[in-house]
């Protein structure tokens, strides 16, 4: 094989994950094929004894166009954040490969092909958990629009997906390199044909039989979706005032709420105007909403905004986040804010924890303090914010919601930190108007599919610009608005109390994997210190 075709093999596989991705191409299926090319270029390279940097090169290459397929769409926040993101996320899918390659070669392949499935899905976990976290491209991802073959993701998360994924390429590369290198005949191989067959097919079937059967307890709550459509860059934070913002909101509301409305749903910091936390109630959106469930007492109001907490005068930062106020001396934290208010005087306040990377938190910020002005902007209050502890429910008599802030809703095993709790229905509240109408915003309505099924949670999704629906337990997509469009929807959920085993036991395949990851790597490196050794 020539380097033409080396470069050919490694293109080939990136352009088909690229295509796998959800609305970019949407062919998910096709990931169960879209590594073996750069499996066949592993192998090929491996023979002809090639060094770890022309490996790690091509495996570069294939992550890059995937990456940039997948997540091109950063550009319209951030063209320097898109690049970073690109490289970076690149960076750290070629070194599990090349980690691969190099236990295959010292181990041997049966060994190597196991390290590629625990490694790759340790990272992925690693990739939920750590300062430079962005899951967005975890492979189980992908069938976020394929919810029929999906619903045991109740039992394993989206990493079961990723395993599914993996073990599927490694054996078709198997088999082809028997038929293709080996020169054997396809019928000496129809027994693995026919396992591989089975591995895709007996899950599929499984998820059809229990989407078909899934039947939601009858519980249900009236919830009205508020989709007020204000221009992130030009008016939320600029041209339109607080009073705008908040009439366009209350509004809509207007037209849909009833007596036996339980609750509204604003967007992500659909009050723009920063709310300092003691004194919510002299706000204005907070007293016209009051003004409004006045006339609706059986309803509560969810809604997102920028808030602040005050500190004393003190020389030691009394959090890690707090900000030196200059004019009182003192300091002060920000966050990006849910609030329930109802009729009474309660109103209860949640904080994001799950901070989208450089807009709202800085990783190591000790040493990459410099690179603060590339931040992407994907939502939210630009800078370092606090976070809540630990994921917080809102409760009333109807029950107790998640309120989900945005990004929060790509982390599943966060997610069932709220069900865990209590919560019998999750609220989404976002605003995906920073990327424009671009894939961006529809892969994070379509993850949101994933958390239904996960944790079996009916959603109610308000977004800004777009697009806001109901999610059933199944994962289904009821009352999509259109996007860049002023809109509100009413609709019934069911509250759900049971618990699925994901919601019980996490992200167990990405521990697992990461504790076996981790062993593979030591014996590796112990070998090959003996090797120096000898």
């Amino acid at each position: 094989m020539h380097r033409l075709n080396y470069f050919g093999l490694a293109i080939l596989s990136g352009l088909m994950l690229g295509i796998s991705w959800p609305e970019t191409g949407s062919l998910a299926p096709l990931l169960f094929f879209s590594f073996v090319p750069l499996l066949f270029l592993e192998n090929e390279l491996s023979k002809r004894n090639n060094n770890s940097k022309t490996i790690f090169g091509y495996a570069y290459l294939t992550f890059l166009i995937f990456n940039t397929f997948s997540t091109w769409w950063i550009w319209y926040a951030s063209p320097v954040g898109m690049i970073l993101a690109e490289v970076l996320n690149s960076l750290f899918m070629s070194t599990i490969f090349l980690w691969f390659h190099n236990i295959k070669k010292r181990l041997g392949s049966s060994r190597g092909f196991i390290s590629l499935i625990v490694l790759w899905i340790g990272f992925e976990w690693l990739h939920y958990n750590w300062d430079l976290s962005h899951p967005w491209s975890t492979m189980g991802n992908a069938f976020a629009n394929y919810t029929k073959l999906i619903q045991w993701y109740e039992f394993t998360g989206a990493l079961g997906g990723s395993l599914w994924i993996l073990v599927v390429n490694i054996l078709v590369f198997k088999v082809l390199q028997n038929i293709i290198l080996n020169k054997e005949k396809i019928t000496s191989q129809k027994f693995r044909l026919l396992f591989i067959l089975l591995i895709i097919a007996i899950p599929s079937l499984i998820s059809y039989q229990i989407y078909s059967d899934y039947k939601e307890t009858e519980n249900p709550i009236e919830v009205v979706i508020t989709q007020p459509n204000i221009d992130p860059y030009k008016d939320k934070f600029g041209r339109m005032t607080e009073e705008q913002q908040v009439d366009r909101i209350l509004s809509l509301a207007k037209q849909k709420t009833t007596s036996t409305t339980s609750y509204i749903v604003a967007p992500e910091t659909a009050l723009p105007r920063g709310c300092v936390e003691n004194d919510l109630h002299e706000s204005y959106g907070i007293i016209q909403i009051k003004n409004l469930l006045a006339q609706f007492p059986k309803a509560k109001f969810i809604i997102g905004a920028n808030t602040y907490i005050d500190y004393p005068k003190s020389d030691k930062k009394p959090t890690e986040t707090a900000r030196p106020d200059e004019q009182s001396g003192g300091w002060y934290d920000v966050f990006n804010t849910g609030l329930q208010i109802n009729s009474s005087n309660e109103i209860q306040i949640y904080h994001k924890s799950k901070l989208v990377l450089g807009v709202e938190k800085l990783p190591f910020a000790s040493l990459l303090s410099p690179l603060e002005k590339y931040a992407i902007n994907l939502g939210g209050t630009m800078g370092s914010l606090g976070t809540e502890v630990e994921a917080k429910n809102f409760s009333s008599n109807d029950g107790q919601i998640a309120p989900v802030i945005c990004y929060e809703s790509i982390y599943g095993d966060y997610v069932t930190d709220y069900v865990k709790k209590g919560a019998n229905a999750i609220f989404i509240i976002t605003n995906d108007g920073w990327w424009e109408d671009t894939p961006g915003y529809k892969q994070h309505l379509d993850y949101g599919r994933l958390r239904a099924i996960e944790t079996r949670r009916s959603i109610a999704r308000s977004a800004n610009t777009g697009i806001s629906c109901f999610i059933n337990q199944r994962g289904d997509v009821l009352q999509a608005t259109k996007w860049w469009e002023q809109d509100v929807i009413s609709g019934k959920i069911n509250l759900n109390d049971k618990i699925t085993a994901y919601t019980k036991y996490g992200d167990y395949l990405g521990r697992l994997s990461a504790f076996i990851g981790v062993l593979i790597l030591l014996w590796n490196i112990t070998l090959k210190y003996k090797s120096k050794v000898v």
